[in-house]
């Protein structure tokens, strides 16, 4: 059996958490995933709304869910708070993923993740490379300012070649996430590229997977805002790890 914890990040989402929670929770309670034991790890961050009180209703009478609220908002603050968590359960997990609290990729989708990653030490799904498909299609602004500008930049920082570093699914061994859990540092929408490129750095094969992704139009995520400030925090990124880890 594998055991796998999967963190879902939640900013201000009461409004869309109780379906992905229903939805992700009676899926991996189906019969035919008894090979599977899930733990599902929900991270409050900064949130103003009644998040909390819907993630306790639809979770209630669950023993395998565990909530953690922070005061402070930060997509990569909250997914480092439930790597430690995973990292913590007993008994011990195989597998710690994350993935958004919009159910922009359906529980099928994830279970694919989990299918696919035999040999590799992580998978990561993507909305680029081909077999992906995207409903709807993401407006052009969002695909010309990810593939042309962001991956182009992380590719010349890293030297890293993928479709889609910032796809909101994700899933590693236990092991790669002890090893590269005390140089996580990014709090916020960046700490993608750190992650993936501490597993160059510390030798971890991660594999691109095509994913089927159902895009959500109220993103957290600011064009303009976060735009302009993504490539400053890559060069950050990029000093700060330039000594070696290992």
């Amino acid at each position: 059996m594998k055991r796998i914890a999967i963190i879902i990040p939640a900013y201000n989402e009461e409004k869309r958490i109780g379906t992905t929670l229903q939805a992700y929770l009676t899926y991996f309670s189906q019969p035919q995933h008894t090979n599977i034991a899930v733990e599902f790890i929900i991270v409050l961050n900064g949130c103003t709304d009644m998040t909390e009180d819907v993630v306790r209703q639809i979770t209630q009478g669950y023993g395998n869910r565990h909530i953690i609220n922070l005061k402070q908002a930060g997509k990569g603050l909250a997914v480092a708070h439930g790597f430690k968590a995973a990292l913590e359960l007993s008994p011990i997990v195989d597998f710690i993923g994350f993935v958004d609290a919009d159910m922009a990729t359906q529980p099928r989708y994830f279970h694919d993740l989990i299918e696919q990653q035999k040999i590799y030490d992580g998978i990561i799904a993507s909305r680029y490379m081909p077999g992906a498909s995207v409903y709807p299609q993401r407006p052009w602004i969002k695909r010309v300012g990810s593939r042309l500008m962001y991956d182009s930049l992380v590719t010349a920082l890293f030297g890293m070649h993928y479709h889609d570093v910032q796809c909101g699914a994700k899933l590693f061994k236990r092991e790669v996430i002890a090893a590269i859990f005390p140089y996580l540092h990014v709090r916020q929408w960046s700490f993608d590229v750190e992650l993936l490129y501490l597993c160059k750095r510390f030798g971890f094969t991660i594999k691109e997977h095509p994913t089927v992704w159902y895009d959500q139009t109220d993103s957290k995520l600011s064009i303009m805002r976060d735009g302009l400030r993504m490539p400053w925090s890559l060069v950050k990124i990029r000093i700060r790890h330039m000594r070696s880890h290992k």
